[in-house]
């Protein structure tokens, strides 16, 4: 009991203050996940030790943990994504997410095996440094529903994207670890599970967001059921996604963001252009039930409910896995000092990323100012930690040594990009609106 209680003293203490001091923590430069990372690393057992994470007892947790703070976010990124499906803004996370992702891996592979890292090795951290995180700076993500800024539209969809589309290179990364893996046989089956692993997880999600939203609302509009504790059924919507997506061998990381965006698409085309804060900024505490049930706003209701829900225990994931990573990083800051380490991380961050995201946006609509913000800010976080530690899972020893390159690249990244991306920001809407009263 003596030992639990600095633990509930610590977490309620630091939930109040997050809370209770957002204000003063937006106007300097920090962020949340900054301050997480920090408390992490001083109550873990580098510093005050009131947390053991040790990796070789504790991988499958941290694992499964990251597992469900990745799909939590991911589900919660689509759902702000509020654009028909035919504007040309969707070009920007593609590029982002897939072509930008695919020139990352190579370049830090390459730069890899020129500091002496195995291939095997290489491959798998270059595809788990891959995947971004725009969570752990709220700046950087769409503030609602119906937000067509393209940077902030951009670097979301990236998020949502590149977790899933990063393990087919980490896959290839175990087999030449010589860990079997089934669709790395022959080229012939990496390519078939390639395509299926993309098409299957569109198809899993959309039809599974599409099946839910139709169910839920016949249920309401028609007989007044199932009215309320739409978390629930975000959660449900989130984990049969995921579990159907893993059964079949699709990407189950993009299953669930195209389960949140074809759950938004269908509200979308519900309420039509008005967001749905408009369509329900008139509504009465007493109305709420009601308002469920109304066929013309059924659907706004459903879906800012589900994203409201999912935007709160994604903030509680981010706190959770920031304090976890941060005691890891406690436990392991001496590897991470190693030169090589410091020197892929560092490489990454300044190099690696600006020349993937220019030469993927080359020729997108998008003027200069907007390519050089996204090529900046590619914020590594939980998808990295979870490739990370989910590889030792499944490689042991042969992958030890990518856990202090990622986690190097985290903490730098947290740093950096956290502490500037309000500035950036600010100036680059500043210039926008400079050149729109010029």
């Amino acid at each position: 009991m003596a030992y639990e209680a600095p633990w509930f003293l610590l977490i309620g203490v630091l939930l109040m203050f997050i809370a209770l001091a957002r204000g003063p923590i937006a106007r300097l430069p920090l962020t949340g996940a900054m301050i997480y990372l920090a408390v992490g690393i001083v109550v873990g057992p580098g510093c005050l030790g009131l947390v053991h994470a040790d990796l070789a007892q504790d991988v499958r947790t941290l694992a499964v943990v990251a597992e469900a703070g990745l799909v939590i976010s991911l589900f919660s990124v689509g759902m702000h994504l509020r654009i028909r499906l035919s504007d040309r803004l969707w070009l920007l996370p593609l590029r982002l997410g897939v072509l930008a992702m695919v020139l990352s891996v190579a370049l830090m592979f390459a730069l890899a095996l020129v500091l002496g890292v195995p291939a095997g090795l290489a491959l798998f951290l270059a595809a788990a440094l891959a995947p971004t995180d725009p969570v752990l700076a709220n700046e950087l993500r769409v503030h609602e529903a119906g937000d067509a800024e393209p940077v902030r539209f951009a670097l979301s969809g990236e998020g949502g994207l590149n977790d899933g589309a990063a393990l087919p290179f980490a896959m290839l990364g175990l087999a030449l670890c010589g860990v079997p893996v089934a669709a790395a046989h022959s080229v012939a089956s990496f390519a078939a599970s390639l395509v299926w692993g993309a098409v299957g997880a569109l198809l899993v999600g959309a039809v599974l967001a599409t099946l839910c939203v139709r169910l839920v609302l016949h249920l309401r509009t028609r007989y007044g059921e199932a009215v309320g504790l739409d978390g629930f059924i975000a959660i449900g919507l989130m984990s049969v996604t995921y579990g159907f997506a893993l059964l079949l061998h699709a990407y189950a990381f993009v299953a669930v963001f195209a389960a949140g965006v074809a759950l938004r698409y269908a509200e979308l085309r519900a309420t039509g252009e008005r967001r749905p804060a408009e369509a329900l900024e008139n509504v009465q505490l007493g109305e709420l039930s009601e308002v469920a049930k109304d066929p013309e706003r059924a659907h706004a209701w459903l879906a800012e409910g589900m994203t409201g829900f999912t935007l709160e225990i994604e903030r509680l994931a981010e706190f959770s896995l920031l304090l976890i990573i941060g005691c890891v990083i406690s436990a392991h800051w001496r590897e991470m000092l190693e030169p090589r380490a410091l020197l892929l991380a560092l490489a990454l961050v300044f190099l690696v990323r600006p020349v993937a995201v220019l030469g993927a946006m080359a020729g997108a609509h998008a003027d200069r100012q907007q390519r050089n913000l996204m090529a900046w800010m590619g914020i590594r976080g939980v998808g990295a930690f979870y490739y990370a530690v989910w590889g030792i899972d499944q490689a042991g020893d042969a992958l030890r040594p990518a856990l202090p390159v990622v986690l190097d690249a985290i903490a730098i990244s947290v740093l950096l990009h956290g502490s500037t991306a309000g500035y950036a920001l600010e100036y680059y809407f500043r210039r926008k609106r400079q050149a729109g009263t010029a």
